[in-house]
């Protein structure tokens, strides 16, 4: 079964010479992205960065020029939510248009979790529809292929890393291209260390710290793209920038007490600060550069009026390898960081720009999450949607037309680690539930109301019963059984305890 074309994408055919109705499983060589009337789609996707990161979300001690000016070509959202509070999950989200509740990937740990084989992808909807897509940087889901890797899930290129524990070396001996090892040159692991202590199961296949390091991935990661957006200017193309910064290398954190490696400060160096925030700011402002290249690569080839462009984050900021969120403000007013489900964990910056196409210096407060990409981009591109998805397309509020805009009747997480959590928002009603999988704990259910008490501060459960039951009934319709691991362990917090 498939969704019918919209309104939405029949007025988008205004906008291009030729109608893309004649929708093919492969692309014709011969038709250019302009000519089919199909936009570029390039999707940035950085790792850990929370909302007050960037210049033009409020944050005073890093400047972001290239992202601002993304911003100021293009729309900013300040409801834009991640698929969950860590990347493996948040990722599957991405791709399938399911939220947590319905995914096959629900957490990092345990590992093992993949995408399953019968779900559509975004990247197999946008092939199917006659794009060319192409992924670099951090997969993030599952082990080294098989059984996981990009190309069996829609990407007709990909380079980077395939597990996440590998993209925590920022200096790795090798990578996966097209799911097959390439060495970096120069880069050689210490093995010195004893990795066993905090990976009891087994070193994660790539993962440790560098005795040598020659080649940072980031510039690698950047240079594939580009090279992607330079051979296939004359088609349409999905490319997925996953960029791996500015997570810290995790192990080096913890043998180190510097995880965040970079090849230089930058701009930073002279700043008084702790090493590990120097390097937290220079990945900033690599991932910054990066994007003024990106856009400047589109621009020199001409493709910048049929190219949309999205840049956001994972899940919210970390507090690993030596950084501290609140050194920079890394969540601005929010609460919590990554591995939280109040607002500081899911609540991603979100940039949106397509010049002549989304109007500029644009905000909206459209409440949307990472599931919603999905339907978003195949109405964007004239291609069928799964109709087993939880997403709705944001399309509208794009084109600037909201009154078009469907809305959610509200947006679900559950998150299996960190004691077992859930949350659920309904407009400006949130519903967080604790411990759900620690019976040493009791459950707690904390209700909030965003637009009076945007930083969570204030429990208004006791005052609104009605409200929390509500919310819970949401909860309950949501959650779908988990193979292997339940969200409810036995005895006080068992599932029947809603």
């Amino acid at each position: 079964m498939i969704r019918q074309f919209t309104p939405y994408f029949f007025s988008l055919l205004l906008l291009w010479p030729l109608a893309a109705c004649n929708h093919r499983s492969q692309p014709d060589a011969s038709t250019s992205a302009v000519t089919a009337g199909k936009p570029n789609i390039i999707y940035i996707l950085v790792d850990d960065m929370g909302y007050g990161d960037l210049s033009c979300y409020s944050q005073q001690l890093l400047q972001t020029p290239n992202i601002d000016q993304l911003a100021a070509d293009g729309m900013r959202f300040t409801r834009h939510y991640s698929g969950s509070t860590v990347c493996g999950p948040s990722r599957a989200a991405l791709l399938t248009g399911k939220h947590t509740g319905h995914t096959t990937v629900r957490g990092n740990q345990p590992s093992g979790q993949l995408l399953a084989p019968e779900t559509t992808t975004l990247a197999e909807a946008l092939k199917a529809g006659g794009y060319v897509t192409g992924m670099a940087g951090k997969w993030g889901i599952g082990h080294p292929p098989p059984p996981d890797d990009p190309l069996r899930n829609g990407f007709d290129q990909a380079f980077g890393y395939i597990n996440m524990w590998h993209a925590h070396n920022f200096y790795p001996e090798f990578l996966y291209r097209n799911g097959q090892r390439e060495k970096v040159p120069g880069n050689i692991t210490d093995t010195t260390y004893n990795y066993a202590r905090y990976h009891p199961n087994g070193m994660p296949e790539g993962t440790g710290v560098a005795r040598v390091k020659e080649q940072h991935t980031h510039p690698l990661f950047e240079e594939d793209a580009l090279n992607f957006i330079e051979a296939n200017r004359d088609t349409s193309f999905f490319l997925y920038l996953a960029l791996n910064i500015p997570h810290a290398n995790n192990e080096a954190g913890y043998f180190l007490g510097d995880g965040m490696e970079v090849p230089t400060y930058g701009p930073y160096a002279d700043r008084d600060w702790p090493q590990p925030e120097k390097g937290f700011a220079a990945m900033i402002d690599l991932i910054d550069g990066t994007v003024g290249r990106i856009r400047d690569k589109v621009q020199s080839l001409g493709l910048d009026k049929n190219t949309l462009i999205v840049f956001t984050s994972d899940n919210g900021p970390h507090q690993e390898g030596g950084h501290q969120a609140d050194f920079f403000d890394s969540n601005g007013p929010l609460r919590g960081t990554k591995r939280d489900l109040y607002e500081g964990g899911i609540r991603m910056p979100t940039i949106a720009s397509w010049p002549g196409t989304i109007a500029a210096g644009s905000t909206t407060d459209h409440i949307s999450a990472f599931w919603d990409v999905l339907p978003t981009f195949c109405e964007l591109a004239g291609v069928a949607a799964p109709e087993d998805i939880d997403g709705i397309s944001f399309l509208p509020t794009l084109l600037g037309t909201p009154e078009k805009q469907r809305q959610h009747q509200y947006l679900y997480w559950e998150f299996y680690e960190a004691g077992g959590k859930q949350a659920v928002l309904e407009g400006d009603w949130k519903l967080v539930r604790l411990h759900l999988r620690d019976d040493s704990k009791a459950v707690v259910t904390e209700l909030y109301h965003l637009a009076d008490d945007l930083g969570e501060t204030r429990d208004l459960a006791d005052e609104n019963p009605e409200k929390v039951a509500q919310l819970e009934r949401y909860l309950k319709e949501a959650h779908t059984p988990f193979p292997g691991i339940s969200l409810f362990d036995s005895g006080a917090n068992a599932e029947t305890a809603f």
